[in-house]
């Protein structure tokens, strides 16, 4: 067979380029440490990479919220462990001073005027915002002040009952803020009767303002929607019955007559204070209000304080403080109960983060273990191939130096 030296030629460039490409192949993986360099060298494998890579991403940004979803939950345990660690524990203390009898008007305005800094304190603490300077208690509407004070001096609030989420996972959403309704306003009033007496003249008998202790008999006992009405009718000046607006006779009891003493009196979990010693026939009537079975955490404080600034230093103005310290002291338990629970969600919001983390960053794992597999190189392998192509370029070329000399000229 005859081999033009054309051909000859062509061939030793052929094989020359050849080797070249795959030296510097080899080179362009070493550097950059990848068997896959473009998505020709290996499709399957190129799909697969591009599919981590999109969830590697999606993770990254679960992981940034999840971030936010700490610091905003994380801000309002802080806030709401404030109220009631150190807030509404001094509120109660001054309630409890304030009950004192031996305290004059003056004492009273003094403890008033702490109480309302603690107000003020209370007011700042439930209008704040996160680290992204969004409100924490307005629902889901953050750029909204949640509470304000009104010109009366009573406080309203100005959010929603929503709640404001983030997505920490395909399918999974957190909750980052609160509405301050359901926890600081939707508070069950313990003052939700009202009482007024028809006594007979020489009676020094007096009853308090009702207080709701037991709300499922209060309302195995009043279950209409409406408002409703009971009496409290003496009978003689020990025995009492308790009547409903048909005359008709509901429970009966006694007290002990003695001026000097308190007695309770109890009915459908409402319990009434009697002070004085009534007569027969003195009667007080009783009516439950449904429109008044809540109220507001900074409403129940400033009552109280307007309580302490305006009553009189008389024998009524002492039960009058009495009555209404006990009414605050009852609804701010109230308040610390769902401020508890709402703490309690929190903490199993801040857990359902913590474990969801937990599992993408298994999965982030798994996912670099598999594109190690899919794309990483294996040097070892690869020097020892750069090698190998190295000595046979080296062998190529002396190959073509000497076949590239070869010539019949050379031998006429």
């Amino acid at each position: 067979m005859r081999i033009s030296t054309v051909q000859a030629f062509n061939s030793g460039v052929s094989g020359l380029q050849n080797n070249y490409g795959n030296m510097t192949r080899t080179q362009a993986e070493i550097s950059a440490g990848k068997k896959i360099l473009t998505p020709a060298d290996d499709p399957v494998a190129s799909v697969k990479l591009l599919q981590i890579s999109q969830e590697e991403a999606l993770n990254s940004q679960y992981k940034t919220g999840m971030t936010a979803a700490k610091n905003s939950l994380s801000s309002s345990d802080v806030i709401l462990s404030s109220i009631t660690g150190n807030v509404l524990q001094r509120i109660k203390e001054i309630t409890v001073q304030a009950g004192n009898g031996a305290l004059n008007s003056d004492d009273r305005k003094s403890l008033a005027t702490e109480l309302k800094q603690r107000e003020d304190e209370l007011l700042n603490l439930l209008n704040s915002k996160d680290a992204n300077g969004k409100y924490l208690f307005s629902g889901s509407m953050g750029d909204t002040q949640p509470f304000v004070r009104n010109a009366n001096g009573s406080y309203s609030y100005q959010g929603d009952e929503g709640q404001r989420s983030v997505q920490i996972a395909s399918g999974t959403f957190v909750p980052v803020s609160d509405s301050g309704k359901a926890i600081f306003e939707g508070v069950q009033n313990v003052n939700r009767v009202t009482t007024s007496q028809s006594t007979l003249a020489g009676s020094t008998a007096r009853i308090s303002t009702g207080l709701v202790i037991d709300k499922a008999a209060y309302d195995r006992q009043f279950p209409s929607p409406g408002n409703q009405t009971f009496s409290i009718v003496f009978t003689s000046a020990q025995n009492y019955e308790i009547r409903d607006a048909s005359s008709a006779v509901l429970a009966s009891g006694s007290v002990d007559n003695d001026k000097d003493t308190t007695d309770v009196i109890t009915f459908g979990g409402i319990e009434m204070r009697m002070d004085g010693t009534p007569k027969a026939n003195d009667s007080f009537a009783v009516s439950t209000r449904r429109d008044a079975e809540s109220t507001s955490l900074l409403n129940v404080v400033g009552d109280l304080r307007k309580v302490l600034e305006s009553t009189v230093d008389t024998p009524e103005g002492s039960k009058v403080i009495r009555d209404q310290t006990a009414i605050a002291l009852k609804n701010l338990d109230n308040v610390s109960a769902q401020v508890l629970s709402t703490q309690g969600k929190i903490g199993a919001r801040l857990n359902t983060i913590d474990s969801t983390e937990s599992f993408i960053d298994d999965v982030s794992l798994v996912n670099k273990s598999v594109s190690s597999e899919l794309q990483d190189l294996d040097y070892p392998e690869a020097l020892s191939r750069m090698a190998l192509q190295s000595t046979i370029m080296q062998a190529a070329q002396q190959s073509y130096v000497k076949i590239s000399g070869l010539s019949l000229f050379s031998y006429l």
